[in-house]
């Protein structure tokens, strides 16, 4: 059970993922078929823009942390808040493609800032015994992000495009709102364990084994990019499926991300960190692989629920992880890094696929690739536990 105590984690935690990702980055999906369909981009632009987003979450990325410990917090959180909700409201009319270039590179850049620092501060502020299940649920943000803008696109569009754009940069100032309100009551962190030594957390843990993790987390960035960005427009025009069953099939998908940090935190109590993010990674990399196989409704809903419940709970797991690793006050640096490899190379799968569906122009390649680079990741996982050669972390209570 929660202590009523974490209610102002839990809502900067989850406000955060929930505008830095769930709206910033996903709720462009579904609006993507629209754009190509209404005249406002050629789908190649439109898929541009998408890998913009993923750019500027790498620029953000690496500059979150240290932005974090230059200013105060609470001020760099409202700003990124600030400038994804104004990311919308500015591109709610026709435009040229450097100005929604622009806007959708700085939700980025704000997206990043918003995931590096706001679960970190909510994971400090956390007494030991709750954070596993804390952390985890911090990013049921990103799901419930998915599901806002699965309602609210098919709703509002029958209004026009207009409309939509802007109704989701208001919903990203509430967001914003709630967010600074949990940050505004946060309990102060507890005080940092003294370190002697040069190692990470409370165990011996060669840098070795960080960096594996990290390289892990890379794979994952890079490969399930497929879904993030091109899944509602390979549905409706490239399979023909239709708009409906478009967002139907994103909204199953944010159904997933909100039951995925969840299951992340389960799965972890009982497997531990390292065993539930290995897992997470190839039963993420099977879901990605399932369009190759089949489009048939079951098949698809699979896919769409899996891979959005993977999503999150991988980003918990690495997060969880490294905390294990290298211990809460470091995490926020270690995660800052983890996050920037994560977005530099999700960046470059952004571009790359783009131009690689420019050349083919066709969908379904990219998901063999993606499913490929999500079993390289979780082969190395696999390894990390074998370079390390450290203890094992105890078992978590069940009232972690």
């Amino acid at each position: 059970m929660f202590n009523r105590l974490d209610l102002p984690a839990l809502l900067l935690g989850i406000a955060s993922t929930l505008a830095g990702i769930g709206l910033s980055r996903f709720a462009y999906t579904p609006l993507l078929p629209a754009l190509v369909e209404q005249g406002w981009f050629t789908a190649s632009q439109a898929a541009y823009l998408g890998a913009a987003n993923l750019l500027g979450y790498f620029i953000g990325a690496l500059s979150g942390h240290a932005l974090s410990e230059r200013f105060p917090p609470r001020r760099v959180l409202v700003c990124a808040f600030v400038v994804i909700g104004l990311s919308f409201l500015f591109c709610a009319w026709p435009g040229a493609f450097g100005w929604f270039f622009v806007w959708r590179l700085a939700a980025g850049i704000a997206g990043a800032v918003l995931v590096v620092v706001g679960p970190s501060l909510a994971l400090a502020a956390t007494p030991v015994s709750r954070r596993t299940q804390v952390g985890a649920m911090a990013f049921m943000g990103i799901g419930l992000g998915v599901l806002l803008s699965a309602t609210l696109v098919p709703l509002f569009m029958t209004l026009s495009l207009t409309a939509t754009w802007l109704v989701l940069g208001l919903a990203g100032l509430l967001v914003g709102w709630l967010g600074d309100r949990g940050m505004a009551t946060l309990p102060a962190p507890p005080p940092a364990p003294s370190r002697t030594d040069g190692h990470y957390g409370t165990h011996h843990v060669p840098m070795a084994v960080v960096c594996l993790v990290m390289a892990a987390y890379a794979l994952d960035g890079a490969g399930f990019v497929p879904h993030t960005v091109f899944w509602v427009d390979y549905l409706v025009r490239e399979a023909a499926l239709g708009q409906a069953t478009g967002s139907l099939q994103w909204a199953l998908f944010g159904i997933g991300a909100v039951l995925g940090p969840l299951l992340a935190g389960l799965t972890a109590r009982r497997l531990g960190w390292h065993g539930a993010l290995a897992s997470a990674f190839m039963l993420k990399a099977l879901a990605v692989a399932l369009p190759l196989v089949s489009l048939a409704l079951v098949s698809r809903s699979l896919s769409s629920l899996l891979v959005g419940a993977m999503i999150p709970g991988i980003v918990a797991l690495t997060s969880g992880r490294l905390a294990e690793l290298v211990g809460p006050q470091a995490h926020k640096r270690m995660w800052g890094w983890a996050t920037a490899s994560f977005a530099a190379a999700q960046a470059l799968s952004g571009y790359g696929m783009s131009a690689w569906y420019a050349t083919l122009g066709s969908y379904l390649p990219l998901y063999a690739l993606g499913a490929a680079l999500l079993a390289a990741g979780g082969c190395l996982v696999l390894v990390s536990r074998r370079v390390g050669k450290h203890r094992p972390a105890a078992p978590m209570s069940q009232g972690d």
